[in-house]
């Protein structure tokens, strides 16, 4: 791969079908033996952060809440009595302490996605963090080094397909503010309490090797740009928008020409979304924090757990904002209302999403924000595979139990292959760390999160700068919790 961008499924067979065949992982500047780095190491990168001096006190509690999702009330879990949880803030360069408590049934645990924060505050259970049993308490501390659009999570079984997510926004000091509003727009699949658990759902699609779910999978969707895209494994009764359904949307009220920041969030378990605001294109500014050469578009595509931020500005009246499940039925529902007339009804279609939709590889880095050019030491490949019959999916060949970990030294330069053998996209997320689509020092934009297309393949490069183990996974809850995991482990 020359231009270090998604390339499509014809350019995949052609150039890299061998390296699935071979189903290898390889590696450079690894000596035999390596051990994993011990806490001093990560203790020592921690003190090396820049920080602000401000402390950042939180309290956090995960317990079985009722939630209006419009005008259907569900018994779910939740941080917290709202949905999505109350969002933290912080500037870039604070410490940040949260009082966790745990009031579930059950242990879980939270993670901070996409904050490149301590390894030991990373939240998952096993790896990084201890599980914090029914009843029991935590307390995280860490530095926030990255301003942007983030959120946390648990990472544990299916919790992720109820309501325990929050977002977690880090300012910039040096952000000049020129906008009217901020509104963060939370992306999400939901069935806890209108359909089956996740649990029974995940049951069921490894009892009928993949047949399961509401009432059977996602056939594979039509062909589109992404070279095949598949909505998914799983139907759901209701798609949200900041926890409110079409028949009872949230809104954002505003003035006629007032610039808006947008600040998208999918916290979908199964679900890509194409997102429009109806009457508007949307001014694409960051993807995963970082930001990128303003692109505009009328259609924008996120993938699970990605997040984007775009400006917008507004026209006289009231419009729909509408996030449409990619390869499914159904959508979810927002109104940005700037005068008085009337909304369309729920439900309703814009044209804009029948537009080409705007994906990663349209964006580039702002200058300034690229990795520093260097030749890779580590160079290790990352293929995606796996089946809905047997409902099993793997990264280079195994499920995470049987998983062999990635391996780095600190201070290298580290590139994954990451190719995409299997009929569905997966979203694939580094934690701890940023990677750069294509070459360090190019022009690809930086992101925790890229999706990957079905038969798809893309490069990145990344800093070994933050010592520990850390989770590689895909970010579809079920193909996650179906094996497609795996480590990258800093050794010495």
């Amino acid at each position: 791969m020359t231009s270090g961008l998604l390339v499509s499924r014809r350019q995949l067979l052609a150039g890299v079908v061998g390296v699935g065949a071979a189903a290898g992982l390889s590696a450079c500047g690894l000596g035999p033996g390596p051990n994993p780095v011990g806490a001093s190491a990560i203790a020592a990168a921690e003190s090396a952060r820049a920080t602000t001096g401000k402390v950042r006190d939180f309290v956090l509690r995960a317990a079985p809440a009722q939630v209006d999702l419009g005008g259907t009330v569900v018994t779910t879990w939740a941080y917290g009595d709202s949905l999505p949880g109350t969002a933290f803030r912080a500037t870039a360069g604070d410490r940040v302490r949260v009082a966790f408590g745990n009031e579930l049934p059950e242990a879980t645990s939270v993670h901070w996605h996409g904050l490149a924060i301590r390894n030991d505050m990373d939240g998952v259970p096993g790896v990084t963090t201890p599980e914090v049993a029914a009843g029991g308490s935590f307390g995280f501390d860490f530095v926030v080094p990255d301003p942007g659009t983030y959120w946390f999570h648990p990472h544990h079984g299916m919790q992720l397909d109820r309501g325990l997510y929050a977002p977690f926004i880090v300012d910039d000091p040096a952000d000049p503010g020129d906008y009217d509003h901020e509104w963060v727009v939370v992306l999400d699949d939901w069935t806890d309490d209108v359909g089956p658990s996740p649990e029974q759902i995940y049951a069921d699609l490894k009892a009928a090797g993949g047949s399961g779910g509401m009432g059977g999978m996602n056939g594979m969707g039509g062909m589109d740009g992404m070279g095949g895209m598949d909505g998914g494994d799983v139907t759901y009764p209701l798609y949200l928008v900041n926890g409110r359904a079409p028949n009872d949307p949230d809104v954002l009220t505003a003035k006629p020409g007032q610039r808006v920041r947008l600040r998208f969030i999918n916290a979908g378990a199964d679900t890509i979304f194409d997102v429009a605001l109806a009457g508007h294109d949307l001014t694409v500014t960051h993807t995963d924090g970082y930001p990128v050469t303003p692109v505009t578009t009328s259609l924008l595509r996120i993938g699970m757990g990605e997040r984007y931020d775009a400006v917008v500005t507004l026209a006289d009246g009231a419009f729909p904002l509408v996030a449409q499940p990619v390869g499914k039925l159904g959508q979810a529902q927002a109104i940005v209302r700037t005068g008085s007339g009337t909304a369309p009804m729920a439900r309703w279609r814009p044209s804009e999403l029948d537009a080409y939709p705007l994906t990663v590889d349209a964006l580039r880095a702002d200058p300034g924000t690229a990795l520093p050019a260097k030749d890779p030491d580590s160079v290790q490949d990352l293929l995606l595979s796996g089946s809905m019959g047997p409902y099993v999916w793997t990264i280079n060949g195994r499920t995470y139990d049987d998983t062999v970990p990635l391996t780095i030294r600190q201070g290298q330069a580290g590139r994954l292959r990451i190719r995409n053998m299997s009929m569905m996209p997966h979203p694939i997320h580094l934690h701890g760390h940023t990677f750069q689509l294509g070459s360090a020092g190019g022009t690809g934009p930086r992101k925790d999160t890229v999706l990957v297309p079905a038969m798809g393949a893309v490069d990145v490069d990344f800093a070994a700068e933050n010592p520990g183990q850390w989770m590689v996974h895909c970010h579809n809850a079920y193909h996650a919790e179906a094996g497609m995991m795996t480590r990258l482990d800093y050794v010495t």
